[in-house]
């Protein structure tokens, strides 16, 4: 049926079912698609009249019956650790449900259970017209008295005293203020509520759980810290009496900042004041800052303006202090900025060039501490007292003094340390800064605190598209010609693409800004009386008026998905999505909020948060590919039914509580929002939306399955048939959040619309150390997909490894006994496999016990105590057979080349990122805007999605991802490319460690000459320096030419398949003077070239210059041709150019530099008894006991340090290689637009 069939059908019944609905209503059963039925116990039968509030259906427990006794609990011990490892707190004895097991009841216990200020005795505060159960709590004082005083008070350390405390407080104030229909309702609602969080299935957002509760279940109050609330009797604004009365459960904020400095809390250091209460509470905040007066507007009183930048850099330290002293996170706000705004070049530089200063603070203070340590060492090993400071007889001083200032040290700092050192000081210590996010480097600079975006109008897309200018505007200039009512005049213009440009470079440089179509927004605002929609929260999910809040939570999908029947159960997700409404709703009166005018707007307009999470791990177990129509359509379809059946809910709650104040001034608006959502899940025609530029993404009805079709369009149906009749109680209903540890306490894979990011996962016990699992969709999706249990169990193997030693083909059980292990050594080892990421760490000295290091192996106690020692690597194993056996405990990480597994089935287990260190596939950029093209239409507000992007991934890439956006009717976009951020580690290094230590510079080789020349002398120290500075400078500088008659020789080679000729001539001490190069490759332009570097160097040669300053600047340049070498001495196999042959054959036949050599000269005798062999090792040769070893390129291991090495193998593991700040661990993985901490559920976010 076409879009327009049913809105006509939809119209003839609307009586019909209206009439029926109100029947079935009033005997207290449940309507057509409403879910408002209770056990046959609670019915209360009031024939003829309809019921005054909220039917409440049971689904999940039953009338009587403890909703806590249906879980198995478990006892577990929790410790909070330091960043440093550091035992903080320990809590014994947690009591909760088993599902909480690991990870879920870490964070669960670390973050969300009250620590301590919990009365060890509570009575009941007998309250008029509220029954006992749900009557709040008090401090029983008279029995407190009785008990010792460190025993009086306590903390939560059981999850029903959790649980209970969430969903006590909101029935209260429900119950209170009208919204049950009896009682029984009431009871009803408590007890779904407590079973919904107990099982996992939903969670509110991280500050119900901090704050919701404590006044109702414990009498805590705490001082008011300047809160504001809204009397629900009499609607008046009124200041907070304490701390937790009215709790603050909003995550979500979106503040206004006018071009005030001070005064009023609008004003600019009112909006810090302001943020600073969100930020203690746990909230994150974001504003729209283009009211403010760009660089050189002028002031009121004179002067001009110093510009954005200077006052968006005050509040990012402002959010930085409170975070260091707190609780809250780094990117906890979001800053948005309107591209018409004179600074917006400079703001959209912002990030990028602090980032730089990261940079340069890195290099300075490394080369600054080289420097200052080289200044004092030439200082202290001079051997005279006198001169020692003179650098005219310090020749080693004077070195040191002149690459300092080539290296742009300052020159009074090179004098301070001088100073110093004449005051006695032996060494001087800096702090050497690094790119470690959370160290001082990136504390130092601003604009690290937040989520930047940049406002995109359609105007602009316009411009982009007909390569047209874009004008920029003064914010005063703007206000006159508002007043005037003319156009504004421009204070500059550019050309839009140059600006876009602009936008997606830094992008793909730091990962800012983000971008939010602003056309688009406004677009489906369903509330455009109030005012615009400018800004948003940090995470980008909540849209909405300025000074408004959203409390959110979301529900994990997987737990509605029925495995034996692979079908989605609709009717229990409705009923959850109709619960969590009801219970948003009443947080919005219960709560306070950070000020007078927040306060209001939130009550007057009332908006929502709900959303969902586990999207990507539910399209695994179901076998479709997150890159799929089939993917796209589900989501489409399940973003309906949550958002349509919330806005039934909030329609049947206006029924009974009345709308929100301004509705009726924006109904019409409002209506017309419902309408296009509900076109969007019937896939109407482009031109029956209203009001809309970029039609959106509808469900495919071809590819989703019927039974979430049919329910997605019926909720729909009902929300506009209920919201034309009713209204509406809230403005908006949902968003799609990031979930990020609330997420983990739910024991979600993953978060809002995001794919699985790996297919290992590491879950912590509750006893103590983690268990590597499988990730939970691989097996279902192989069953899903028709795999046998076998052919299941060996792809899971290829994925995970065995875990054990046994049968490895090279680090065997057997072969380690050879070596002097015993049976209860290799059993500790294998038992540690589950904490380590890889084999070498299961060997590592800490775990095979120093007894057996020192005495069975033979290893020192240096070796002993280095944490990183490679064991096995002493132990003889090559590299090849230690990745060997890494692959066979461990596993390869990825599904790709698993044993038996189709191709066609890949796309199933792609994640975000590729998978293990030998996995290749990714799912695309253009997936991830296409999964949030098809839940966007059926949200209320946005969606905090990161589109993932490979390190590979281009400055275009990055702008289409912008565009495709735009064209598919998403609001917001952030994007985020592996490696963009300096605090992140590259998984390879780019410069070998070996080459970092060699020597450059002929700077160098000069003053090594002048120190043996005058150590030669026979003369006192300080002449004989000034002696051999003039003998060796006046050698280099003059030139020395060839005899007439030289000795020459010519070899032929053929490097990378063109020939080469090498002549080179000697003077009579056979020291080389001259050469010349002539090649087979065509164009003359190349061979002149190549004959003007040969006199180049031949000229260097004859002033001096030592033949080892050109071998070290010339060998390992690479281009082309290079490749294999035939002919010439026959000692050099490989050439990375022409360059690299010709200094490598030079060193090799005048500077005897048999390591530039892939064969040794013995080699090449025909009676030799050696020959060389390709190891993994390098170049390996044999002579009876003797072993020599050749390092080659490919068997270099570069070296790294422990937080080097931690970082890599998490990201080869999956996650982003970033450190958690809360407790120090390396399980950070992308989240939203932010990053969560799968080890301690910390998030840089506001969820």
């Amino acid at each position: 049926m076409s879009y327009t069939e049913s809105l006509n059908t939809l119209s003839e019944h609307n009586q019909t079912l209206r009439a029926r609905e109100a029947s079935e209503l009033s005997r207290g059963i449940i309507g057509e698609g409403t879910m408002q039925t209770r056990s046959e116990e609670e019915s209360i039968e009031e024939i003829g009249e309809a019921e005054k509030g909220l039917v409440i259906e049971r689904r999940f427990t039953t009338a009587g019956a403890d909703p806590f006794e249906q879980f198995n609990w478990i006892e577990m011990s929790v410790e909070i650790r330091n960043p440093d490892g550091s035992l903080a707190h320990e809590i014994q004895g947690v009591k909760l449900p088993s599902g909480f097991a690991g990870v879920p009841g870490k964070i669960c216990a670390q973050k969300y259970l009250r620590k301590a200020g919990v009365p060890a005795a509570l009575r009941k505060v007998p309250e008029e017209g509220v029954p006992v159960w749900l009557q709040k709590s008090e401090p029983d004082h008279e029995k407190l008295q009785s008990l010792d005083a460190e025993s009086r008070f306590v903390g939560e350390n059981d999850g029903r005293e959790l649980f209970r405390r969430l969903s006590g407080t909101w029935t209260y104030w429900g119950y209170k203020h009208g919204y049950f229909a009896s009682e029984a309702d009431a009871r009803a609602f408590y007890d779904e509520m407590c079973y919904l969080i107990a099982s996992q299935r939903s969670a509110p957002n991280s500050p119900q759980w901090f704050n919701t509760g404590l006044n109702w279940a414990y009498g805590i109050e705490g001082p008011a810290q300047g809160h504001h609330y809204v009397d629900p009797l009499t609607g008046e604004v009124k200041l907070s009496e304490d701390a937790y009365t009215h709790p603050q459960p909003h995550a979500c904020f979106i503040q206004s900042v006018s071009d005030s400095l001070v005064g009023g809390s609008e004003s600019i250091m009112g909006l810090w004041n302001r943020e600073a209460l969100l930020f203690k509470y746990g909230s994150g905040t974001g504003s729209n800052f283009s009211r403010i007066r760009g660089a050189g507007e002028p002031l009121s009183g004179g002067g001009t303006s110093s510009g954005l930048l200077s006052f968006l850099k005050i509040g990012d330290r402002a959010a930085g202090a409170i975070k260091s002293g707190g609780t809250t996170r780094r990117a906890a706000k979001m800053v948005t900025l309107d591209l018409d705004h004179p600074d917006i070049e400079e703001y959209i530089d912002w990030k990028l060039t602090e980032e730089e200063k990261v940079s340069a603070l890195v290099i300075g203070s490394n080369i600054l501490q080289k420097h200052s340590d080289a200044i004092m060492e030439a200082i202290w090993s001079f051997d005279e007292d006198d001169g020692r400071l003179n650098p005219a007889t310090n020749g080693s001083l004077k070195m040191a003094m002149v690459k300092a200032v080539r290296d742009s040290i300052p020159q009074p700092h090179i004098k301070r340390i001088l100073d110093l050192a004449g005051q006695g000081w032996k060494s001087l210590e800096f702090e050497v800064l690094d790119t470690d996010w959370q160290g001082e480097g990136y504390a130092t600079v601003s604009g690290q605190n937040s989520n930047n975006s940049v406002r995109v109008p359609n105007s602009f897309m316009d411009a982009l598209r007909d390569n047209g200018e874009w004008n920029l505007y003064f914010r005063t200039e703007l206000e006159k010609a508002a007043k005037a009512g003319r156009d504004p005049v421009p204070n500059r213009s550019m050309p839009a693409a140059n600006l876009w440009n602009k936008v997606a470079y830094t992008a793909w440089a730091c990962a800012d800004p983000g971008v939010q179509f602003d056309t688009t927004i406004n677009e489906w605002h369903t509330c455009p009386e109030g005012g615009r929609i400018n800004g948003s929260n940090p995470c980008s999910e909540y849209m909405f008026l300025d000074d408004t809040a959203c409390n959110l939570a979301s529900i994990n999908l997987l737990h509605y998905y029925d495995k034996p029947t692979q079908t989605f159960n609709v009717d229990d997700f409705r009923h959850s999505v109709r619960l969590w409404t009801t219970t948003l709703e009443i947080s919005v009166l219960m709560a306070q909020f950070p000020s007078y005018e927040i306060a209001r707007k939130s009550y007057e307009y009332r908006t929502l948060g709900l959303g969902f999470c586990n999207l990507g791990s539910m399209l695994m177990h179901m076998g479709i590919p997150y890159d799929d129509e089939r993917g796209y359509a589900i989501c489409g379809a399940v973003t309906s039914i949550m958002c349509g059946e919330s806005y039934a809910t909030s329609a049947e709650m206006a029924s009974i509580l009345g709308t929100f104040p301004d509705y009726e001034s924006n109904s019409e608006h409002m209506l017309r929002v419902m309408r296009n959502h509900r076109r969007a899940a019937y896939d109407a025609p482009a031109d029956e939306y209203e009001g809309l530029s970029v039609t959106p993404m509808g469900i495919n009805s071809k590819k989703c399955p019927k039974d979430l079709l049919e329910a997605a369009r019926n909720s729909w149906d009902r929300a506009l048939r209920e919201g034309e009749e009713h209204g509406f109680r809230n403005a908006q209903t949902t968003v799609i959040a990031p979930t990020g540890t609330i997420g983990l306490v739910m024991g979600a894979d993953t978060t809002g619309v995001e794919p699985q990011f790996s297919l290992v996962q590491y879950k912590q016990l509750a006893g103590g150390g983690s268990l590597r699992i499988i990730n939970h969709g691989v097996p279902n999706a192989l069953t899903r997909l028709g795999y046998s249990a076998k052919q299941t169990e060996a792809i899971q193997e290829y994925i995970m490894g065995t875990a054990s030693l046994k049968n490895c083909p090279t680090v065997s059980s057997m072969t380690l006994k050879e070596k002097g292990f015993d049976n209860s050594t290799i059993k500790k080892i294998e038992s540690s496999f589950p904490d380590v990421f890889d084999i070498r760490s299961a060997f590592a000295p800490s775990i095979l016990g120093q007894e057996f290091c020192t005495e069975s192996l033979g290893m020192s106690e240096a070796q002993y105590n280095d944490a990183f020692f490679d064991v096995l690597g002493h132990l003889g194993y090559t590299a090849s057979q230690i990745d060997e056996a890494n692959d066979h405990v461990f596993g390869y990480g990825t599904i790709e080349g698993a044993p038996g597994l189709k191709d066609e089935h890949l796309a199933v287990f792609d994640c975000a990122t590729p998978c293990g260190k030998y996995g290749k596939r990714s799912i695309e950029w253009k997936a991830h805007v296409l999964m949030m093209a098809a839940a966007q239409p059926f949200i209320s507000g946005a969606i905090s999605k990161t589109i993932n992007m490979p390190a590979n991934a281009s400055i275009d890439d990055i702008r289409e991802a912008y565009e495709l956006s735009h064209e598919t009717m998403n609001k917001a976009c952030a994007v985020y490319r592996d490696g963009s951020k300096l605090s992140q580690p590259l998984m390879n290094q780019l410069v070998d460690a070996s080459t970092l230590t060699e020597e450059d510079e002929a700077v160098t080789v000069v003053h090594k000459m002048v120190e043996e020349t005058a150590q030669a002398l026979p003369v006192p120290a300080p002449a004989a320096q000034v002696l051999a500075e003039q003998f060796v400078h006046n050698y280099i500088a003059t030139r020395r030419p060839l005899p007439d008659v030289r000795s020459s020789s010519t070899m032929k080679a053929r490097v990378g398949g063109h020939t080469v000729y090498l002549s080179s001539s000697t003077y009579d001490d056979e020291r080389l003077g001259e050469i010349m190069i002539t090649t087979s490759k065509e164009g003359a332009a190349w061979r002149s070239l190549l004959n003007q570097f040969a006199i180049a160097v031949s000229i260097g040669l004859q002033y001096g210059v030592p033949l080892d300053a050109f071998v070290k600047s010339f060998t390992f340049q690479k281009f082309d041709p290079s490749g294999m070498v035939t002919g010439g001495s026959g000692r050099v196999k490989m050439a990375t150019s022409i360059v690299d042959y010709i200094f490598r054959e030079l060193a090799i036949q005048h500077l005897n530099r048999d390591d530039l050599a892939h064969v040794s000269a013995e080699d090449l005798e025909t009676t030799s008894i050696s020959r060389p062999e390709q190891t993994d090792d390098g170049v390996m040769r044999v002579q009876g006991d003797r072993r020599d070893v050749q390092l080659t390129l490919a068997a270099a291991t570069p070296t790294e340090n422990s937080d080097a090495r931690i970082r890599r193998l998490a990201r080869e593991r999956g996650f982003t290689g970033d450190i958690c700040d809360d407790c120090g661990g390396s399980q950070m993985v992308r989240n939203g637009t932010c990053l969560k901490c799968n080890a301690c559920g910390a998030t840089t976010g506001c969820s």
